[in-house]
């Protein structure tokens, strides 16, 4: 018993000791990586704190419509006269937000059952997983497309349909990693030492896939951010006139050729935070990376 208590301490996760310091893995980032993680954080800022140092309402017209950019405008007015440069602040806040809400959804409910049936055998264990191939088997735009579609037209009914279909993958991660730390030393001596079941699972073998897991969330915000617009774009997000940027281009599509600052600004817009959200994913992998 004494020597898996041992083996226990030298894993270095009974005594509680933490990995290595931020610092030294942001250090190994290359100049690239690290201005990708501040164009990140720049973007949140912007995000957040842009709407509230506006004092003009997104949805209540404030100039002519179809005023170009420039004319007293930024971005210019869509066909209601809203400003667009204040519609797109507010509809990427909105962006990150939901984005933010199905990826903790996400590796909430796929780290549960990840982590149970990794931990678990025979019928818990088949169960979980057939459930999870049943997700993973159709495209999870065309899932969420189908149960959004179903649950009818609001932003919330979007990001509810998203996050019913993103768990799969995190509960493919986690049950991966979990079988894989299961057979390492320290747990077998935890299991010799009489470590309660439920202790073992979340303080040793969690903690083995929580780096993945963080890789893994990284890099889906850029895809969720376009996947959420392109259900706003396909009328299943809030209705107008709210400040959705996938909405926002579908709105301009109309006068594209005459009015083209209307749809392709809001596009640019969903292009640059999907372009700066991946990068910035790549770079957490890279830290993160032993």
């Amino acid at each position: 018993m004494s020597g898996a208590r041992e083996v226990i301490l030298e894993s270095g996760i009974e005594t509680g000791r933490t990995p290595p310091e931020f610092r030294r893995r942001f250090s190994r980032l290359g100049r690239s990586d690290q201005a990708a993680i501040g164009a990140f954080v720049l973007l949140l800022l912007i995000a957040f704190i842009g709407p509230m140092l506006t004092t003009t309402s997104p949805t209540i017209p404030v100039g002519a419509p179809f005023t170009p950019p420039g004319d007293g405008f930024l971005f210019g007015t869509d066909e209601l006269g809203n400003d667009i440069a204040v519609r797109i602040l507010h509809g990427a806040r909105q962006s990150f937000l939901g984005a933010f809400a199905v990826t903790l959804s996400g590796v909430l409910i796929g780290t549960a059952v990840g982590l149970i049936a990794g931990a678990s055998r025979g019928w818990v264990d088949t169960v979980l997983m057939r459930t999870t191939d049943a997700f993973l088997a159709l495209p999870a735009p065309v899932l969420a497309l189908a149960i959004a579609a179903a649950l009818g037209r609001s932003y919330t009914n979007t990001l509810i349909a998203v996050a019913a279909v993103f768990w799969a993958l995190y509960a493919r991660i986690v049950r991966a990693e979990v079988r894989a730390f299961s057979s390492r030393p320290y747990i077998e001596a935890a299991r010799l030492a009489g470590v309660p079941a439920h202790r073992l699972w979340i303080k040793h073998l969690l903690p083995g896939a929580v780096p993945v897991i963080i890789v893994a969330a990284s890099l889906d915000i850029g895809g969720l951010i376009l996947l959420v617009a392109g259900l706003s774009f396909l009328g299943l997000g809030a209705p107008q006139p709210a400040p959705e940027l996938g909405a926002m281009v579908a709105q301009g599509l109309p006068f594209i050729l005459s009015s083209a600052w209307v749809a392709l600004v809001p596009a640019l817009a969903i292009f640059v935070i999907a372009l700066v959200c991946n990068l910035a994913g790549d770079a957490v992998r890279d830290m993160l990376e032993e």
